[in-house]
């Protein structure tokens, strides 16, 4: 027992390394994750006291636990026999491939991540870029909803500012998951996104496997209580438009609804800016008839260097208003066991359109569309008021000295984009940006009675 043995200093070293590494797994690695999971627990339950609805524990799981328990959920295993049946391949292939998908839709949510980062940049983003407006009662639509109901925020979608603004405004409710679609599959941006609780989804795939791995884990995640965000109508509005509401998440929640337990609350969003960031590349994409969005990186960080420039010689002027308004939730329990899917749709896209803001320039460009005559400055006033539906507005009315400020603020930011022009007899729309003019004049059109779809006709053939 006693007895010296001499061993080669490499493999003194390898043994002494490898008894590290065990001990490191066995005892240092697990306290370590213990201490950190402790403060983390900790840290959450200081965070939900806080928050109106508190982050559900399945949204805290382990990213590894929930893709078990997708994969292996009765609803999927069913899916991969038939998958494997129909497509004639071994069941442990069919296996690897639901496993695929489920890693690449389930997020590894990070509580440090959204509110310490995410929260905060979404707020300095957007207050950075827009004079941010909100609805008199955006607090007490989401207030009003059960408190162990699953809420899902149902939004128009204008912009990809969308989820940055309402990620912001939505931070001291909950922490929110999105449904993203292919564009930001891109590292690092994927790795940022899935820690912010955002699942990817393949808005193209028409594979049985994929949707179902997709439907249960969406529906999971409502069993449990995740709050959610939804741009339904399938991507950015081309037109300024809001779009009929595809059924795909919402199908997927309505169906695995179950009225004996958890409630589902939707609440509707509207959302409507002064100032698309996109708004010429979505123009262009509609005149093509295709929803290519060809932006590259080089015109992205010139334009990113330009406001920058802005801002360092105080040249900068923020990009107008942006304007978040709730609508009155939808109880899926109060509809009761007889609902259809659309007419849920509808009531759902009935209610954004009913709370949709108005800003200025949306406003003011419906005006200058419906004349061809210059509006003279001392007649905006009195047009803006005529024209403001009575029930609209994110705060109360405006005073006449502010309104006329706003007015006025919002035609020179349009006269920047070379979008109007003053002249004697006051204020001219620039012709040959009247799709810019009919794109902004679209987001609120659905609100009037009368259409101006025809005057622009006339105007065009002229």
């Amino acid at each position: 027992m006693m007895t010296t043995v001499e061993l080669p200093l490499w493999l003194f070293v390898l043994i002494v390394l490898f008894a590290a590494v065990t001990f490191a797994s066995h005892f240092l690695f697990p306290s370590v994750r213990w201490f950190f999971r402790r403060r983390l627990e900790r840290a959450v339950a200081r965070l939900n006291k806080r928050l109106t609805r508190p982050i559900e524990p399945f949204k805290l799981a382990r990213r590894y636990d929930m893709i078990q328990r997708l994969i292996y959920d009765p609803e999927v295993t069913e899916a991969i026999v038939q998958h494997a049946t129909e497509n004639d391949v071994p069941e442990n292939v069919a296996f690897e491939q639901a496993r695929r998908y489920a890693r690449e839709i389930v997020p590894s949510f990070s509580a440090f991540a959204y509110f310490s980062f995410g929260a905060r940049v979404s707020r300095w983003l957007a207050t950075a870029l827009y004079d941010v407006r909100t609805g008199l009662n955006n607090d007490q639509q989401v207030q009003s909803a059960d408190p162990n109901a699953t809420v899902v925020f149902v939004m128009n979608h204008r912009s990809n500012m969308d989820y940055v603004l309402v990620t912001y405004l939505a931070a001291q409710a909950s922490a929110l998951s999105y449904a993203v679609g292919e564009w930001a599959r891109v590292w690092p941006l994927s790795r940022l996104i899935k820690s912010m609780g955002a699942y990817f989804i393949r808005r193209r795939s028409r594979g049985q496997l994929y949707r179902k791995v997709l439907a249960r884990y969406v529906q999971m995640a409502t069993e449990n209580g995740v709050t959610q965000a939804i741009f339904p109508e399938g991507g950015l509005s081309v037109n300024g438009r809001l779009m009929p509401l595809k059924m795909g998440l919402l199908s997927y929640v309505v169906d695995g609804f179950d009225p004996n337990k958890r409630d589902v609350v939707f609440v509707p969003v509207a959302i409507n800016y002064d100032r698309v960031l996109e708004d010429r590349v979505l123009i262009a994409a509609d005149k093509r008839g295709d929803r290519r969005f060809g932006v590259s990186i080089t015109v992205v960080m010139v334009e990113i260097l330009r406001l920058l420039g802005q801002w360092i010689t105080r040249r900068y002027r923020k990009f107008g208003t942006a304007s978040v308004v709730f609508g009155p939730p939808v109880s899926l329990a109060a509809l009761g066991t007889d609902h259809h899917l659309d007419s849920l749709a509808s009531t759902l896209r009935d209610r954004i359109q009913d709370v949709m803001p108005v800003p200025f320039v949306p406003l003011l460009s419906r005006l200058f569309l419906q004349t061809d005559a210059p509006i003279p400055d001392a007649d905006l006033s009195h047009r803006v008021k005529a024209a403001m539906p009575s029930d609209r507005g994110t705060r109360p009315p405006l005073v006449a000295e502010e309104l006329n400020e706003r007015i006025q603020r919002a035609l020179h930011d349009m006269e920047r984009r070379g979008m109007v022009r003053q002249e004697e007899n006051g204020w001219v729309m620039e012709k040959a940006e009247q799709d810019l003019f009919r794109f902004y004049a679209n987001s609120i059109d659905d609100l009037y009675p009368d259409s101006i779809a025809p005057n622009d006709a006339a105007r065009a053939k002229s």
